[in-house]
């Protein structure tokens, strides 16, 4: 340990698991274990004869509700952060979480990487220190915390987003499906572009495609939407 480390409380009531969240916190450059807890009343007697200053807390606590804790740790002046993993999906939690200062959410189960991230963004986030010159600098410092956004798929080549969305807006419109001509006159391009934007959702999971059977010659293949 080194007087920079972030001193880390792993409170969770399964013994297994707090072995292993405490051997990943050991493993991240900068953290360390201060201790393990399986209790609220455990944790909060930690906290009285140790300084620490990152709560790794598992909200289902055999002795109450793991913001219950933090609610008596606020009043009680103890001001370390909270880290919340836990197997709770309900947002309504999440929300009154973040109004007692859980900074982040990591579900169950989740693997070393998952925990090496949120740490790390944490990391990061506690060490943003003296004043503000603008709103970009508080954005980035509060953008430290948030996992990024996953990033649109790159289209192929030749194939732009605008007439994506147009090829796209007349699909979904179209109850009955289209076919490539049929799509190709209501966007205003041509038939052999029409299908290229029509293939790429197919192979993008958003469409599915079937052939039709006229009068005479080939089959003519028939787009319909299908995703989201």
């Amino acid at each position: 340990m080194t007087p920079a480390d972030i001193r880390v409380l792993v409170v969770e009531d399964d013994p297994v698991a707090a072995d292993a969240h405490a051997l990943y916190v050991g493993r991240v450059p900068g953290f360390t274990v201060s201790g393990t807890v399986h209790s609220g009343a455990d944790a909060r007697r930690h906290l009285e004869a140790h300084p620490v200053d990152l709560l790794l807390l598992d909200l289902y606590l055999p002795d109450g509700h793991g913001l219950a804790l933090v609610r008596t740790l606020r009043a009680a002046g103890h001001t370390a952060d909270i880290i919340a993993v836990t197997s709770a999906r309900d947002l309504t939690v999440v929300r009154e979480g973040v109004s007692l200062g859980v900074v982040q959410y990591v579900l169950k189960p989740f693997t070393f990487a998952t925990l090496r991230d949120r740490l790390t963004r944490y990391a990061r986030f506690r060490a943003t220190t003296g004043e503000a010159s603008g709103q970009d600098e508080v954005d980035r410092a509060l953008a430290a915390l948030r996992a990024p956004q996953p990033q649109p798929a790159a289209l192929p080549k030749g194939l732009t987003a605008a007439t994506l969305r147009a090829v796209t807006d007349v699909l979904r419109a179209a109850g009955g499906g289209l076919t490539a001509t049929e799509a190709a006159a209501d966007v205003g391009i041509s038939r052999i572009t029409a299908r290229r934007y029509l293939e790429h959702l197919v192979v993008s999971g958003r469409a599915a495609r079937a052939p039709q059977y006229g009068q005479v010659g080939r089959p003519e293949l028939r787009y319909r939407w299908s995703g989201h």
